[in-house]
C-alpha cells in the first residue's frame, strides 16, 4: 500500500554513482517522490530496518552481497515493502528468480525513462510489474509438470557466479567484476559444484550455456 505521508520515499541501491544520479534525475520530475541512495548493500539493509520506505530499487550486481541475497534479507525485515529490481541482466535469466524471491517487479536498465517512472508509480500504488515474456515464464512454472532445475538450489550470489562462468570468465575475472577476492569466488565455485553434482568449471560452463544462463 502507498504510504499516507505526503512524500513517497524511494531507496535506490546501486554501486554506480552515475546510475544513482540518473535515477534521481528521472524521479526528480515527480513532485511527491523523495529519493535516497546508497552503494553499500549492508547500509541499505540497515536503512530498511531503521526507516520507513515506500519502495526500494535494487541492482543485482552489488559489492559484498548480490542483489538477490539483499532482496531476500529486505523481505525478511520488511515483508510488505515493494522492491523493484533494475538490472542489466537479461530478464529471461533473472526475472522469474527475483520475483520468486519477493520482488514486485523487474526492469531492464536500458528501459526508457518514462517506462521507469510508469513502473515505479505502479509499484508505489500497490501493483506489480512483469513483461509479457516474464508472465509467460511464470505461467510455465505454475504448470505442475514443470520440473525444477539443479540451479534452483543456488543462492543469489552462487547463481550470479554460475551465469558468469557460462560466459567463459575465469575465477580472477569474476572476482574483479563482482569486487570479490579470488579465494571467495573459488569457495563459491566449490559450493556450486557440490550443490549441482558437477566436478569441473568446464561442466559449469556447459550447463550454463545449455540452460540459457550465459549472459
Amino acid at each position: 500500500m502507498v504510504s499516507k505521508r505526503t512524500m513517497l520515499r524511494v531507496l535506490i541501491v546501486d554501486d554506480h554513482a552515475v546510475v544513482r544520479r540518473g535515477l534521481k534525475e528521472i524521479l526528480s520530475t515527480e513532485p511527491h517522490i523523495e529519493v535516497f541512495e546508497t552503494a553499500d548493500p549492508r547500509e541499505a539493509l540497515r536503512l530498511v530496518r531503521e526507516n520507513s520506505w515506500d519502495l526500494a530499487v535494487l541492482d543485482l550486481d552489488l559489492p559484498g552481497m548480490s542483489g538477490l541475497d539483499l532482496l531476500k534479507e529486505i523481505k525478511r525485515a520488511r515483508p510488505h515493502l515493494p522492491v523493484l529490481i533494475l538490472s542489466v541482466h537479461p530478464e529471461e535469466q533473472f526475472a522469474v528468480r527475483t520475483l520468486r524471491a519477493g520482488a514486485s517487479g523487474f526492469l531492464s536498465k536500458d528501459s526508457a525513462p518514462e517506462d521507469l517512472v510508469k513502473v515505479i508509480k505502479k509499484l508505489l500504488g500497490g501493483g506489480k510489474y512483469v513483461s509479457e515474456r516474464v508472465a509467460e515464464s511464470l505461467l510455465h512454472r505454475l504448470d505442475t509438470n514443470a520440473r525444477s532445475h539443479p540451479h534452483d538450489s543456488l543462492s543469489g550470489r552462487e547463481f550470479q557466479i554460475l551465469c558468469l562462468f557460462g560466459t567463459g570468465k575465469t575465477v580472477s575475472e569474476i572476482a574483479t567484476e563482482l569486487s570479490l577476492s579470488v579465494p571467495t569466488v573459488s569457495t563459491y565455485r566449490a559450493r556450486i559444484l557440490e550443490k549441482m553434482g558437477l566436478r569441473t568449471t568446464g561442466e559449469l560452463t556447459r550447463y550454463a550455456i545449455q540452460n540459457g544462463l550465459a549472459r
